[in-house]
């Protein structure tokens, strides 16, 4: 059964993709988001994998309207990885993420002092999440995912575009 679903998932995903960005559109004009590479004291860093799409990305999610993009990042560490800030939260940079629309964009930040009391138990919108190794990232990890990682973990060149 997990199968099948996985594939209705995969042929209907670009479907929905265009369909809320479409919706995003018309209410927002621009859409912003936010991701936050949040790195522990093992140099590890924290995944998740979400029900609706396919791969392994940085937390986050939108920033909602009259919020701050910190705020937003902060919400969406603790709702999707029960994460909370004990020290202040670096921006990185802000990306045009074009591949999805010309008019979004995500801030990223890298999350160094947090806690963690557990991780989460899988819900509607988080399937897996966790910490993994930079040398051992799981299988689907998107290039955007990855790009982020590497500007942050491995000094790379700030590339303007999500991928």
């Amino acid at each position: 059964m997990g199968e099948r679903l996985n594939s209705v998932r995969r042929k209907c995903e670009p479907l929905l993709r265009r369909i809320f960005h479409a919706y995003f559109l018309l209410v927002r004009g621009m859409t912003l988001g936010v991701r936050a590479v949040v790195v522990d004291a093992d140099t590890r860093v924290f995944l998740v994998r979400h029900s609706y799409v396919t791969g392994w990305y940085l937390p986050g999610g939108g920033v909602d309207l009259g919020e701050t993009m910190e705020h937003a990042m902060r919400r969406e560490l603790k709702e999707e990885g029960d994460i909370d800030l004990t020290g202040d939260a670096v921006l990185h940079g802000i990306f045009l993420n074009s591949h999805v629309s010309r008019r979004d964009h995500v801030a990223v930040y890298v999350v160094r002092q947090f806690k963690q009391d557990r991780l989460p138990a899988p819900n509607r919108e988080i399937a897996e999440c966790g910490f993994f190794a930079v040398t051992a990232l799981p299988e689907g990890t998107t290039p955007g995912t990855r790009l982020r990682i590497a500007e942050v973990l491995h000094d790379r060149p700030r590339i303007a575009t999500w991928r």
